[in-house]
């Protein structure tokens, strides 16, 4: 009885890409009603759903990577599914330039930009001594300067004079230092510096920054690639207060929390959405090393 009423609450999720094929809203489906979304990251793993999500809550999304078939296949699984307008775009957040084109391009199509979903990142796991400089130099490129550099960019071209709401996706890896994640922890620990600076400094701006922290979720390529499978075999989930991996599904809900008026008090913090993973998961150095990546030397 236990595990069904335990069941019945963690809401339906699709491994892949691919948007649900039923939603049951816990929200109010206008709840977003005329906004506008940007989302960078937006063609896959977390990122897709968040923009499922927010348009089935009524929003228009723009949805931006550096693949534009990857988006443009994305966008149109997300109309077809929600009948919400969203417009793929190209870009890479560590280019400025490419991010105003991006951002204009946005403004032309939909004449306002109210969310800001800070979710482009690159991660993969390996020891500090065998990470090159250049990895290292890549994920922080990716994940902090290119946080703060579409931050900045909307800002400039619409948060300042008319408000606006920035998430900005992080992670708990530097609570306890995790072992092989150096690179990765060192980036989202600066966005979260960056949440609260920017907070305070664009308050007065009518614009909430917020970060948001998930655990270990399945069917995401972080997942794959930061050794979700090892910890599903090996039995680590157990360990977390709430015994399982979380889905993409549950990020988005915390995510529209954040993005919505339900939050409106709230800015300049971290929502951990993890189980209590961090709290509880064995920081196992010697188990890690073997399924680190080899994509250490970009």
């Amino acid at each position: 009885m236990a595990e069904a009423a335990m069941a019945a609450q963690v809401p339906p999720d699709q491994d892949g890409d691919e948007c649900l094929p039923q939603y049951r809203h816990l929200l109010s489906p206008d709840l977003l009603a005329g906004q506008v979304a940007f989302i960078t990251g937006g063609g896959s793993g977390i990122g897709f759903r968040i923009a499922e999500i927010f348009m089935r809550h009524g929003c228009r999304t723009v949805i931006a990577s550096r693949n534009l078939q990857r988006v443009s296949e994305a966008s149109k699984k997300l109309v077809a599914a929600t009948g919400q307008q969203c417009l793929a775009l190209s870009m890479d957040v560590r280019q400025p330039q490419t991010i105003a084109a991006a951002v204009d391009e946005a403004l032309k199509e939909f004449k306002r930009i109210d969310i800001l979903i800070n979710g482009a990142a690159g991660n993969f796991l390996c020891p500090a001594s065998a990470l090159s400089f250049n990895a290292f130099k890549t994920v922080m490129d990716i994940d902090t300067l290119g946080t703060f550099n579409t931050s900045k960019v909307v800002f400039e071209k619409y948060f300042r004079e008319h408000g606006g709401v920035i998430v900005n996706i992080t992670a708990t890896l530097s609570y306890r230092g995790q072992a092989l994640q150096v690179h990765a922890g060192a980036a989202k620990a600066a966005i979260d510096a960056m949440t609260r600076h920017l907070a305070v400094e664009w308050g007065p701006n009518r614009i909430r920054v917020n970060s948001l922290a998930p655990g270990p979720i399945s069917g995401t390529e972080g997942f794959r690639r930061l050794g979700g499978k090892w910890a599903e075999k090996s039995d680590q989930f157990s360990l977390i207060p709430l015994q399982r991996a979380g889905n993409k599904t549950e990020i988005a809900h915390s995510t529209l929390y954040l993005a919505s008026p339900l939050s409106s008090y709230v800015t300049g913090t971290t929502l951990v959405v993890d189980g209590g993973s961090w709290l509880t998961s064995p920081n196992s150095f010697s188990a890690l090393m073997g399924i680190a990546s080899s994509s250490a030397k970009l």
